[in-house]
């Protein structure tokens, strides 16, 4: 909750303010801790009416937590302390939720907070991953080079959503752009068109015509059954897609998709054995190394692997023994896994595992956007072939029959 206070600084000087806390307690020995009187203190109203619509556009995204952990790191090798190295990138950043949020983390750490513990208040935007290697950095004292990993490591993982994003685009569009124009086509070009060859009495159509008018003539009697019915679908879809029964699904059906599948499933493969590698160097517990992987894989399926693999690991196991009862986890990956646990070089073979599925998934990624072009335009021309002959056929008959 947001307060708003006056108070008195060391030096007289009268200041006024505002400050987020849980409750009126919090916001006060907060400000105590800066050295401040507090005059006075009260909640601010919020008018439900009015919305901040500029803190919902300028949420910070990955994008501004990499350039943020980059620039911290810089800031750390220099030298210099880190609650005024987080005070100053405060004042640089051009959002104001991200402003407020390393103001908080500043001030927190100027409080006597460790940097790992005042970042774990915002888990939507630093992840237990994130957290684990700072406190690591912390530990060893090494906290540059945890802040410049986690830099390079989050702008990989950026790169490799933009790539997929970027190959999936074009193909989106186009089938959107279809839908619309055969909506449109149907709703309102068709019907005017198709009308003409019943009123000539034209019997003898092609199939392909008599499908289209049986079509036309559906959507438009009950185009607004189908609208609601479409939007019942699509709501009753996404509520169950949030359920873990779901989720579980989706995830399922992402790995085995054909052609795409192969690239997410490399994707989360890769991702594992980056995680597990660089929690394992850092000096992280190998079961919480686990147990934070589970949680950053982002598939309910590899999660659920993660997790048995980690009582695997409590109760004296192996983590090979448990990936290689599942279908998910390749033998290649298993294998691998085994070998380094035998050699005790576990995070040696994990980089390489990592290494290896991100370049299967690039090599994949480039052959999917070169084919989805070519299957496009044939796609895309089949739809107009069939359209075209519905159309054209039964006019070159009526000007037969006239």
């Amino acid at each position: 909750m947001d307060y708003s206070y006056k108070a008195k600084t060391q030096t007289g000087e009268i200041i006024e303010g505002t400050i987020d806390a849980p409750d009126e307690n919090i916001a006060v020995d907060v400000l105590h801790s800066k050295g401040y009187v507090v005059l006075s203190l009260a909640p601010l109203k919020k008018d439900i009416f009015r919305s901040d619509v500029t803190a919902v556009l300028s949420r910070p995204n990955a994008k501004d937590v990499v350039m943020f952990t980059r620039q911290l790191s810089t800031l750390v090798d220099a030298d210099m302390p880190i609650s005024e190295g987080l005070r100053t990138l405060a004042r640089q950043m051009e959002k104001p939720v991200f402003r407020k949020v390393i103001s908080e983390v500043s001030e927190a750490v100027e409080a006597g907070s460790s940097l790992s513990i005042a970042l774990s208040k915002y888990p939507k935007l630093f992840s237990t991953f994130y957290v684990k290697l700072v406190q690591s950095g912390e530990v060893s004292g090494k906290l540059h080079e945890s802040l410049l990993y986690l830099a390079d490591y989050l702008e990989r993982s950026q790169g490799i959503n933009s790539k997929i994003r970027g190959a999936l685009a074009y193909p989106a569009f186009i089938v959107f752009a279809l839908i619309v124009v055969t909506l449109i086509m149907v709703t309102y070009v068709l019907p005017q068109l198709l009308v003409i060859f019943e009123e000539a009495g034209v019997e003898d159509l092609p199939i392909t015509t008599r499908i289209l008018i049986w079509v036309t003539d559906f959507v438009n009697t009950y185009f607004y059954f189908l609208t609601l019915g479409l939007f019942v679908l699509i709501y009753s879809g996404w509520t169950w897609i949030k359920t873990p029964g779901g989720r579980t699904w989706l995830d399922n059906a992402k790995i085995k998709f054909p052609s795409l599948g192969v690239v997410i499933r490399n994707l989360y493969l890769a991702r594992i054995a980056e995680s597990l590698s660089t929690l394992i160097k850092a000096g992280i517990p190998i079961l919480d190394a686990l147990k934070i992987t589970s949680e950053l894989v982002g598939n309910e399926n590899y999660k659920k692997i993660m997790l048995v693999a980690e009582d695997n690991v409590r109760g004296g196991g192996t983590i090979s023994e448990i990936f290689v009862k599942y279908e998910e986890m390749p033998p290649l990956f298993t294998s691998m896994v085994a070998i380094g646990e035998k050699t005790g070089k576990l995070d040696f073979m994990l980089e390489h595992i990592s290494k290896f599925y991100k370049s299967e998934s690039d090599t994949t990624i480039d052959s999917i956007s070169q084919l989805i072009e070519p299957i496009l335009v044939l796609i895309l021309g089949f739809a107009v072939a069939i359209l075209v002959a519905s159309i054209l056929l039964p006019i070159y008959n009526l000007v037969g029959i006239a």
